[in-house]
């Protein structure tokens, strides 16, 4: 046995072969870590929401963790391959759901209207996000595997991104009158705009190119 391969042995010894593994206690974690991110958003502190940030970002670390410790030292489960997707999501649609109660974020001195054009955003997230995981059932009961295409990869790095800048523009609005933070808000919100368009895009393109599912 080379050296590599007692490294990997001992690597998966130290993490657990068993359903409770690294990669699944890692997700487990970023689970936990929602609620917590949702607390310290809406706690009135100062910097509560550059707190949020931090959590929302140790949440994200272990999303691009878990899944790369499972694949390279055969940690993967059934537990894993449920709970990492439905984690993601749920830490996704839980900031922008929480973004809607807070008026400013979307508001930007751009009226109601705004806020009402964000909450119907935020909306066909969520209906895209359940839609596709119905579908994705529903091909997995056929027996085929819908896997996820560079669009729907595009989608997710600009909703986390947006969810980032939004935050830091938030937070840095609370911590000083200056311009930076509401030219860091109306970033965020160009690339929100951004996320609900590749989210359409994705959904739509996700249900053609699998349609044959649906006609089983």
């Amino acid at each position: 046995m080379n050296e590599e391969d007692k490294n990997s042995r001992m690597y998966k010894i130290a993490a657990g072969k068993g359903v409770m593994n690294l990669p699944n206690k890692l997700t487990i974690s970023r689970v936990i870590m929602i609620p917590v991110f949702v607390l310290f958003f809406y706690l009135d502190f100062t910097a509560h929401y550059f707190v949020a940030l931090f959590v929302f970002a140790i949440a994200g670390l272990t999303d691009l963790f878990d899944g790369k410790i499972a694949r390279k030292y055969n940690l993967v489960t059934n537990l894993g391959k449920f709970l990492d997707p439905i984690a993601d999501k749920v830490l996704v649609l839980s900031a922008f759901v929480v973004f809607v109660t807070v008026p400013q974020i979307f508001n930007a001195n751009l009226g109601n209207w705004a806020i009402i054009a964000a909450g119907c955003g935020v909306a066909v997230i969520l209906a895209r996000e359940i839609i596709i995981s119905g579908f994705r059932m529903v091909a997995a009961g056929a027996g085929i595997v819908i896997a996820a295409d560079n669009i729907g990869k595009y989608k997710t790095v600009t909703q986390d991104i947006c969810i980032v800048v939004l935050l830091v523009g938030e937070g840095v609005q609370e911590l000083t009158s200056h311009l930076a933070g509401k030219i860091i808000n109306y970033t965020g919100l160009v690339l929100f705009a951004v996320a609900v368009l590749l989210t359409v895009i994705s959904g739509i393109n996700y249900i053609v190119k699998n349609k044959s599912v649906l006609k089983q």
